[in-house]
């Protein structure tokens, strides 16, 4: 049917159904099995068990549209199959589901945050899918993931270091900083894209310690006079040196 000669050569409209079938599939199969998920751990879990679904079917696919692949499309210079078939799933689920998505995502973070054990795999697995959409390129990852989680996590840490300027001794704050700051890289060697760490600590510094850069300072003042008082050596090490 696809190598025929002209007239009887349908390789033009088997390319055009290939998007059609690939549409009706996400519409009546992905779409619907997405948005039946109210809880929005569940949405991720069905979120990654469909586009695993998805890329198992196209394997085959690409298998029985070879020809299309190798002659058809090459000699018109047409997107690939891999091209159209990431587009239905952009188009149709991604933009449609993605906001929610990243909601999930970050509410599982800020559970986190707050000491909650969550799956880490499953974070790595949904924010792998927007690298993946986006043909490898990390746009979706930054601009859709990326910025909403840096603006939510230097709200947290604003929140925190508001009370624990007051209630703790410079001593304790800085011990503290140091753990935020072990805890985020660990987030990032298990489930966040390594290009995230450089922002990320950046902003958890600017929150936890440029912020309070001129209270800090007094309390490590008048913690090191009062440990030389009373003639002990030990001393924490300076705010100056941790800001970034």
């Amino acid at each position: 049917m696809c190598s025929q000669n002209r007239p009887y050569s349908y390789a033009s409209q088997l390319y055009d159904k290939y998007k059609e079938a690939l549409d009706e599939y996400i519409n009546s199969t992905v779409l619907p099995a997405l948005r039946e998920k109210q809880d929005a751990e569940f949405m991720l879990r069905e979120l990654v068990k469909r586009w695993e679904n998805y890329k198992r079917m196209l394997r085959w696919l690409f298998i029985f549209f070879h020809y299309l692949s190798r002659y058809h499309i090459a000699r018109r210079s047409l997107p690939t199959l891999n091209d159209v078939s990431l587009t239905c799933f952009d188009n149709l689920v991604y933009k449609d589901l993605s906001s929610k998505a990243i909601n999930a995502v970050i509410m599982l973070i800020e559970k986190e945050h707050e000491g909650e054990q969550i799956d880490r795999a499953l974070l790595k697995n949904v924010l792998g899918i927007f690298a993946e959409i986006g043909r490898g390129e990390m746009e979706y990852y930054v601009s859709d993931f990326g910025d909403a989680m840096l603006r939510d996590t230097a709200a947290y840490y604003s929140r925190k270091a508001s009370s624990w300027i007051v209630e703790d001794s410079y001593s304790d704050y800085m011990l503290k900083v140091e753990e935020c700051l072990k805890k985020e890289k660990d987030r990032v060697s298990h489930y966040l894209h390594v290009s995230t760490e450089k922002k990320l600590l950046e902003k958890v510094k600017h929150e936890l310690l440029v912020v309070y850069t001129n209270q800090l300072l007094e309390k490590e003042h008048s913690e090191s006079r009062a440990l030389l008082r009373d003639d002990k050596a030990e001393s924490s090490g300076s705010v100056c040196e941790m800001l970034p």
